[in-house]
């Protein structure tokens, strides 16, 4: 490992080791750790009590965090010709079909969500080598496979995210970034986490979240204690 820089001396001195803090506290010492000169992407990571492998403990949602991620989400809508001018005016970066599916093939993915209409899907299986691997694959669960497409890009720009827990049983997601106050960033933990909850499986057993830390793009991990998510 390679030596500290100055400022991440500086960000580590801040943090009391082992200590759980309430989320009030993470939300502003996240912000008092954070020495870039960009917009840092605020990270959460929650480890939970489940066994992916287990179709009955998969936990997969989304959620519309009240403050936004902060990030510029670049939106491709994938429709039939009737439905293009009401996704455009929605704010959809991209909207087209046969086209879109073409650059898609040969390997462009220059764009953060996709979103389709169900009669649209036959077409889009074929790209499932190319967008299941980078997270890109529209579906009816993350709402992102819609008859009103309109209402769906609204959402995905106004904050809404999908997520999905990993093989190792931890959720990650990006909500919100080091400029937002720190009122905002609790907000948008409090909405996360609670969703979690809300999806918690009947067949997992014991404690469901057993972690929670908070990070910035280059900062350290700054551990939360879940009970204090509860709080106000």
């Amino acid at each position: 490992m390679g030596k500290l820089t100055k400022n991440q001396k500086l960000a580590l001195a801040k943090i009391e080791a082992g200590k759980a803090y309430s989320l009030s506290e993470a939300s502003q010492l996240v912000k008092d750790i954070t020495f870039t000169k960009f917009d840092a992407s605020l990270d959460i990571d929650v480890r939970l009590g489940v066994d992916p492998r287990k179709a009955n403990q998969m936990v997969r949602g989304v959620v519309s965090l009240p403050h936004g991620t902060g990030k510029q989400v670049r939106v491709l809508v994938l429709c039939t010709p009737d439905a293009e001018t009401a996704a455009k005016e929605a704010g959809a970066d991209y909207v087209g079909l046969d086209e879109y599916i073409e650059k898609i093939k040969g390997g462009w993915t220059d764009i953060d969500v996709i979103i389709t209409m169900p009669a649209i899907m036959g077409k889009i299986g074929a790209l499932g080598r190319v967008l299941g691997p980078r997270g890109l694959m529209p579906n009816p669960k993350s709402g992102t496979v819609t008859t009103d497409v309109a209402k769906a890009v609204k959402e995905v720009k106004q904050g809404k995210i999908d997520f999905k827990v990993d093989k190792n049983g931890i959720v990650h997601a990006s909500v919100g970034k080091i400029s937002f106050a720190a009122e905002q960033i609790r907000d948008n933990v409090k909405e996360f986490v609670s969703t979690l909850i809300k999806l918690k499986p009947t067949a997992a057993k014991g404690a469901y979240i057993k972690s929670i830390y908070l990070s910035s793009t280059m900062s350290p991990g700054i551990k939360i204690d879940p009970k204090s998510v509860d709080e106000n």
